[in-house]
């Protein structure tokens, strides 16, 4: 897949004024990206839990990125969201990831700061309307199966579970795998314009 530097959309607005959700570029600084991920995930890793993303290096941003389309959240310069978008998985350990409808997300952060601010919902819809533009009919994430209120927010937003999987040794703990069609509005999605 190409990047570029265009906006994939502006923010909503219940975010604060001026956040550009974009696609990742060459140009963007993997370093500051990684930051930003352990950054988020750190409660996670109070907690016990340890996501990928509460240790992974800078080379396993970049592969992560690889493997789908990453989009990025910026404010003022600085990175406070990303996503990365992956199209169907055919070496994937997880059966569903290798449907060859099934688009997934992986590598989803938001800055502590912004958390229920409405970016996660602004990246993951962002993320859906890639997926579609670009034929996928499901929508897959996985999860800590700990995590009792990512699983909340996931099912808020259509995805129903649908099994479980181990990522081990890259975490600790079994993930919840949920789904749901990309043709299925959220929930809780909001009324009037966006």
């Amino acid at each position: 897949m190409t990047t570029t530097n265009q906006p994939a959309r502006q923010a909503s607005d219940r975010m604060p004024h001026g956040i550009e959700i974009r696609l990742v570029s060459k140009t963007d600084d993997l370093e500051r990206i990684t930051r930003l991920i352990h950054h988020a995930y750190a409660s996670h890793a109070a907690a016990g839990l340890r996501y990928w993303g509460t240790h992974q290096s800078v080379i396993d941003t970049a592969t992560r990125f690889a493997s789908g389309q990453g989009l990025v959240a910026v404010l003022d310069g600085e990175y406070v969201g990303t996503i990365t978008i992956r199209p169907p998985q055919p070496e994937s350990a997880l059966e569903l990831y290798r449907d060859p409808h099934t688009w997934s997300i992986c590598q989803f952060a938001v800055s502590p700061m912004l958390k229920g601010a409405g970016l996660g919902k602004a990246l993951h819809e962002v993320a859906l309307a890639h997926a579609r533009q670009n034929g996928g009919q499901v929508m897959a994430i996985d999860t800590a199966a700990p995590a009792e209120g990512l699983i909340a927010m996931y099912r808020a937003w259509g995805y129903q579970p649908v099994g479980e999987h181990s990522w081990q040794p890259h975490t600790n703990y079994d993930s919840v795998v949920m789904s749901r069609p990309l043709d299925a509005p959220a929930l809780d999605a909001p009324l009037g314009p966006r």
